[in-house]
């Protein structure tokens, strides 16, 4: 009995054997060897699923989108002109070209097209109303003119 319980003891005894445990840190950032940086670095371009599109904001203008833009900018700048001069006087109607300078109201009602801009020019119990619309966005705004 005592050969058996010997050579169970021996069966199931094993040898340990030990040794220190160091950590040694993979990121560069956090002490670790610098070389690990590319790979790192390509791992974490390969998990990556966001894609930046290549457009940086700014389209060149052709010579004649220059030219259209120019143009419809003068349009609405004598448009503008001609409404603040109708208000406070010295001013031209933008249909005829011509004013009295009264500051009376001298804008035709009417409806004027300017590339994409729509221009609604009509008299109201508010006084002289200027809508403006393109229509190739929708933006809309209204300019309102108390009568005198």
């Amino acid at each position: 009995m005592k050969t058996i319980a010997l050579l169970l003891c021996l069966a199931f005894s094993t040898v340990s054997v030990g040794q220190n445990l160091t950590y040694k840190a993979a990121n560069p950032n956090f002490g670790g060897d610098t070389f690990n940086y590319p790979w790192l670095l390509s791992s974490a371009q390969a998990q990556n699923d966001y894609k930046e599109e290549n457009t940086n904001g700014y389209k060149q203008q052709t010579d004649l989108e220059r030219f259209k833009s120019n143009l419809n900018n003068q349009l609405l700048n004598r448009l503008a002109n001609s409404l603040f001069d109708s208000q406070f006087g010295n001013g031209t109607d933008i249909g005829t070209g011509t004013g009295t300078g009264t500051g009376n109201g001298i804008l035709s009602p009417g409806t004027y097209l300017f590339g994409s801009l729509s221009i609604d020019i009509y008299h109201s119990n508010l006084g002289l109303v200027v809508d403006v619309l393109d229509t190739d966005t929708g933006e809309q705004t209204q300019v309102i003119l108390p009568g005198q």
